[in-house]
Order: structure tokens, then sequence, then C-alpha cells
């Protein structure tokens, strides 16, 4: 007989749009023990699985709180309320949540005093609008349980929605509802705020009787998957400095490519261990994919430049849905030789471009690794090359491909013969390690000359995108954006294997600028106040608990580009309340970054 020993949910949390896999274990007919489905289709030895979800109706409700979205509150700030703020961010687990979120929860009464003195009654409004998520609506009156809350008229009827509180316990009167019969389901919207119950029982193939009791197990209550704030573009050319563009729907101007780059965070590296401030639902990878692909399509890029991409992700899930949006995909997995694990959680870069916009020339494929052995090989003792290679090799890589545009900077085709528009796009994750600043400059001194290589043979336009695991100011940093590095700069004291000398030959042609730093004097106070004012880069582009600061950029050959716009960089204030990411509403501990380039025309010799 087939029969299951254990059934359980892998997430505590059901989010709209996140797919629900139950893991169920299952004894077979054999008495092999195994977690594979055994569907009606296909059964085994005469039985078969039966599966059922169901939404349950209940009138209870609940408010939570606004920082842990899983605990229920229990008070609530009376300086919101008076000063209408909405309710959803007023409520609060504890006395400790509240004192700890004190520092960034008073920026809400600072904003809606400021508010208040400059347009009278329009503060309701004004917060309503910024502070909306629009993920659904869920009613969120107190429940009769919940102590120490003040009460609220208007609880039953805000826009904002809040996070239901997890069941505990089972009440009567309750109405449950047939919603699916395949072992996993995707809540919607509908869902939004009610429990979901899940049943599986063996049955017999051929007369669909149940073997025994079904086993059976409650969620808790779906969740809207949380909106961060919007990102807008900012034109840089001068003309319209406060407008601007919003992403939703929005097409490039004329003869204009739009290109992103963006650390995704692997899912082997999103664990509780390291980001313990995150909750685990928000870390879980069928969460965390469905809002990566939503942010990543929502930017429409014409280009997308993704770091930490798994080699089974990008084959099982990125692939596949982003060629549903017009995306054709181009990969390279990290070397090995370093990482013993599962090899389909190595992770690597993966590049996009549209179809419409461009087709594929050729493709490079950079192994640091291979670099590092011909270097070994040629310049190292051959009692040093051990340690060498031990330092050296750290299986980072970069992918470089060759694109033809399909428009020109008219916006016409390019069918004409002798008309063809190429660029070079290169992606790429340097090294991590902070001790390590001779490996982290050798391999972007290489990935350098490879590129111009490239640039000798043939005139083009080039983007260098990535995670570089280098700070503004630094060696790395100093040779991409000025195309050498001082030979007194201090990174150059760490350099055991003798590298890096002559400091001389730490150089390059190609005429590289940063797209954010580039723009700075024109774009608006409110986003200058986000770079930092040495470098002109952003204040940060990866923030977490441990560290805040610009690691990734975007690169462009200024001879022949220009940057038209610029997404919006974030501040903390727009991150959560911990200001560390990944978090519900961002699910990377990066942040993307994307700029809108123009060909410039070429000018013939």
């Amino acid at each position: 007989m087939l029969s299951v020993l254990r059934v359980h949910l892998p997430s505590e949390i059901p989010i709209v749009g996140c797919e629900i896999t139950p893991y169920v274990l299952l004894k077979r007919p054999d008495n092999s023990i195994s977690n594979e489905d055994v569907p009606e289709s296909t059964p085994i030895g005469g039985y078969c699985m039966r599966y059922k979800w169901y939404r349950v109706h209940n009138d209870r409700k609940v408010a939570v709180c606004s920082v842990h979205p899983t605990e229920q509150a229990t008070l609530q700030c009376v300086g919101c309320v008076k000063m209408k703020i909405p309710v959803a961010k007023s409520f609060h687990c504890s006395s400790r949540c509240f004192a700890d979120a004190w520092q960034h929860h008073r920026v809400l009464h600072e904003r809606a005093l400021s508010t208040l003195n400059e347009n009278g009654n329009e503060e309701e409004e004004l917060y309503g609008r910024l502070n909306s998520s629009g993920s659904g609506i869920v009613n969120a009156g107190l429940s009769s349980s919940t102590t120490g809350v003040g009460q609220n008229p208007s609880l039953n009827n805000i826009s904002t929605p809040l996070y239901p509180a997890t069941i505990t316990e089972r009440s009567g009167g309750e109405t449950w509802s047939e919603v699916g019969r395949s072992r996993t389901y995707t809540p919607t919207a509908e869902d939004i705020g009610h429990v979901l119950k899940f049943e599986c029982v063996p049955i017999d193939a051929e007369t669909k009787i149940p073997l025994g009791t079904p086993s059976t197990f409650l969620t808790s209550r779906v969740i809207p998957a949380p909106s961060p704030t919007p990102r807008r573009m900012i034109p840089v050319n001068g003309l319209d400095i406060h407008g601007q563009l919003n992403l939703d729907g929005r097409t490039s101007l004329s003869g204009t490519f739009t290109v992103l780059s963006y650390n995704i965070l692997s899912d082997a590296y999103a664990t509780s261990e390291s980001y313990s401030y995150c909750p685990s639902w928000a870390l879980s990878w069928t969460y965390r994919r469905q809002n990566l692909l939503r942010e990543i399509i929502g930017y429409h890029a014409d280009i997308l430049c993704l770091q930490e991409v798994q080699s089974n992700h990008f084959d099982e899930f990125f692939a596949p849905e982003l060629d549903k949006h017009g995306y054709q995909g181009l990969y390279k997995k990290k070397t090995s030789e370093v990482y013993n694990g599962n090899p389909n959680a190595v992770d690597g870069c993966a590049t996009f471009f549209r179809r419409d916009k461009f087709s594929h020339v050729k493709k490079y494929e950079v192994e640091f690794n291979k670099a590092a052995q011909s270097l070994t090989e040629a310049v190292i003792a051959a009692g040093q090359k051990k340690v060498a290679l031990s330092r050296l090799i750290k299986d980072n890589i970069a992918l470089i491909v060759v694109l033809e545009a399909k428009f020109n900077n008219q916006g016409q085709g390019t069918d004409t013969p002798g008309k063809r528009q190429l660029l070079c796009v290169a992606n790429t994750h340097v090294n991590v390690h902070q001790d390590h600043k001779d490996v982290k400059l050798w391999q972007v001194h290489t990935l350098l000359k490879g590129l111009e290589k490239i640039a000798v043979s043939a005139d083009i336009p080039m983007l260098v995108c990535g995670d570089f695991n280098s700070v503004p100011g630094s060696a790395s940093h100093t040779l991409l954006a000025m195309g050498k590095v001082d030979p007194m700069h201090p990174d150059l004291t760490v350099d055991p294997l003798n590298i890096l000398r002559p400091s001389t030959k730490l150089n390059h042609q190609l005429p590289l600028v940063s797209a954010y730093s580039s723009v700075a004097r024109m774009v608006g106070l409110e986003q200058r106040r986000k770079l930092d004012p040495s470098t002109n880069e952003p204040l940060f582009t990866n923030c977490t608990r441990d560290f805040i600061g610009t690691l990734d950029y975007i690169f462009y050959t200024a001879d022949s580009l220009t940057v038209e716009s610029l997404l919006e960089l974030l501040d903390e204030e727009s991150l959560r309340k911990d200001t560390a990411l990944p978090s519900p509403e961002w699910s990377s501990d990066h942040v993307a970054l994307l700029a809108e380039f123009r060909c410039k025309p070429r000018v013939r010799r």
C-alpha cells in the first residue's frame, strides 16, 4: 500500500504569487521511502495520491506589528493616530519592538508635522499615497484578545495592507472553500487574510476510495507580496531635472537603450545565519525568485547583467521566465576548483538582452583561474607556485557579450549594409575577500586587458557592469575609473606574490567612466544627497547589518556613449526600519543599478 509518513510546509508564511510546495514523505508499496509525488496519472501498485487545498472564511480580524508582520500587535503609537499617519505604521508587538524602531519611527512623525505645516489638511492624502503598497487590502480591526492597543474607528477601512498574525488556535463557525487539487498551490489576491488548509490522502487508483484518514495542515494567513518604494528614472540631460519618468509602461527614447546591473543574491548564500534580521519566509527561494522577477521585469531594461545566478536557477527559472518577456539569455558559471558542494548551487553571471532590440554576435568567457595558472607558470618561482595558486584561484569569472543593435541613433532599422551598431557588454563578479586586494586588483586588470584586445579589433562601444567588491577610491575602482593606479596607493602594499609590480603596468586605454558618477552635477539636489561627495558614486549599493557601501558599478566608454537617464538611488529611509537588506520588500542584499544610454555618432577617421 501507499501511506503518508510526514507532511509539513517549508515556509511558515504563504505569500500571494509564491507557489507553495508541501513536503510529503511517502512509504511506497515496495516499502521504499520517498518524497517524490505519485499523481493519479501515474499510480504505483494500483495506488496514487489525491491533494486538495481549501481557503477558510473567518470574520476574525487582527492588527499586526508594523515591524514584525508575523506578530500580533499589543500596543499602538498614539502620536501616529493624532497626526493621521496610516494606522498600519503605528502598531508594534512589544514595548521593546517600539523602542528599537523609534529612531526610524520618529521620522514618520517629523514628516507628518512638516507636511501639516506646509499643506494644511493634505497630509493624510499624501501619506496614503506614499505608504500604500498596492498589494491588496486586508481588514485590520483589532481582535478582542489584543491588549494595550488604542481603539480607532478607522481601523476597518484603512487602505494600507496589514500582515495577518499566525493562527495558533481554531474556533467554530468557519466556512472552507476548495481552491485547488494539485500538490502545489499559488495563493491569489482572494486568499489575502485567509488561512489555507492542505489535505492529502492515498487513494485506490481504480475506485478512488481513500486509504485511511487524510493528512492535513493549516497555514498561517496569506499575506500580500510586500511592495518596495517605486524607483524612477531621473533624466540627466539638464533639460528637466525635476521631471521623473515612471518605469511602468515607459519605453526608451528613440535610439537609446537601458542596461541593468544587479547582484540578485544566490540562494546558497541567503541563509538565516547570514541574514538573521530577515524573516525566514522572505529568504526562501520560492518567495525571492518571484519578488526578484517582478522587480527585474518592472525595470523594462533592454540589457540585464545579473550576478550570483545559480546554474539551476538560470536553466529552470530565469531563462524560461524572462523568455516570456522577450529576453534571450547567456550564462557563465563560476569555475569550481574551490567549491566542493552541490554543483547546481554554483553561481555565475547571466546576461540577458531584449530580442527586439539586439541580436547576439559573439560570446567570450573569462575564467580568472585559467589566467592565474598562466601567470603562475610565467612569473612565479617554482617553489612558490603552489602558494601562488592557492591565493589566486578564487573561481571568479566574467562574461563578455557582443551584441548588434536593431536600431540606430535615429531609431531606424539597421538593415542597411555598413550601418551595423555593435555593443560590447562585460558582466563580472570579482573576488570578495577584503584581505586579498592584490587578487581583486589583478582580476580587474586582467578583465580590462581582455577588453582592450576587443577594442583594438573593432570600433565598438563598451559597458563594464558587475559586482566588483571594491569601494570607491580603492585600487580596483581607481583603475577602472582613472585608467591607472597611483604607485603610492595603499592597496598596493598588499602584494605578497609581486604580481602588481611594476605598478606602471596597472593601466588601460579604455575611456571608461562610471555612469552614476559622471552625471553627479546634472541631477537634482535630492539625488546628489545620495552620492558620496568625494567620489560622486552612490552612498551604497550593498546594505547589510555588517556593511553599507558601494560595490556595484556600470562603467561605459565615454567616447562612444552618453548617459540619458539613471534609476534613482535608494536611501536608508527607502528600506525597512532596520535599514538592512535583504528584506521582504527587497530580495537581495544589493541594489539594482540602471542607466539609459545613447550611442554617439561615429566619427569617420
